[in-house]
């Protein structure tokens, strides 16, 4: 079986080092970078199962590696960086991160979290809800076996998270969905205290639907219950 292999992009070697000892005894296979043209490069000719990364780096910073990889690849990349403002981290979450830690940390929660975006991807990736249907309402058409979503004959490209978000809600028109109910079905763990996250993938969502703009609102807000779809 192949071992699954992170890459740590970090241009603080003692950090780098620390987090490899610690993921390695998981039984993890480690690649150490130290900038972000380095980062993209590994991700291009080797197989990367899951990217720690620093925003705060030589060539490339995280941020825009972050949205190079997202352009073409998909895996969990957790960032973590020193920034430790509530800013940095929706950015971070809004441009493609699945996750966010600050330093100083401790080794044992990182690998509690990549232990757990691994599990979450490997639940997403696997077929479920009849994944050979396409869900079509008017102009919309949600197409999960290619993972696309066309509006009005205009492609939206989505997230990973943003798709299973708007997949969930689309496969059930008009049931609403709590916060903890979508945090617990896209994420696949249970729920603290992370509302504002999935508030952040929502709006994004939103935004890149247009939502509105064509006399219909897709996704919509029922106060004080979540959101459901309107199809």
């Amino acid at each position: 079986m192949k071992r699954i292999s992170i890459l740590i992009a970090d241009d603080e070697e003692e950090i780098a080092d620390l987090i490899a000892i610690h993921l390695e005894k998981e039984g993890y296979h480690v690649i150490k970078v130290s900038d972000g043209q380095e980062a993209i490069h590994a991700i291009q000719t080797q197989s990367i199962d899951l990217l720690i990364l620093d925003i705060m780096m030589p060539k490339i910073d995280g941020y825009e590696v972050t949205r190079l990889i997202r352009e073409q690849y998909n895996l969990p990349i957790i960032f973590l960086s020193a920034k430790t403002s509530d800013f940095d981290k929706v950015h971070g979450l809004v441009i493609g991160a699945d996750d966010y830690m600050t330093k100083p940390f401790t080794p044992i929660e990182l690998v509690a979290r990549v232990n757990a975006q691994l599990r979450r991807f490997m639940k997403l990736n696997q077929p479920k809800i009849d994944i050979k249907s396409s869900l079509e309402f008017g102009g919309f058409v949600i197409s999960p076996e290619e993972r696309t979503v066309v509006l009005y004959g205009k492609t939206i490209e989505l997230t990973p998270k943003e798709f299973a978000i708007l997949y969930l809600l689309a496969s059930h028109p008009k049931k609403v969905y709590s916060v903890e109910n979508i945090f617990q079905h896209v994420w696949g763990e249970a729920y603290f205290e992370s509302g504002n996250t999935v508030m952040v993938h929502i709006r994004t969502l939103r935004k890149k639907l247009e939502d509105g703009k064509q006399n219909h609102k897709w996704i919509k807000t029922v106060w004080g219950v979540g959101y459901s779809f309107n199809g």
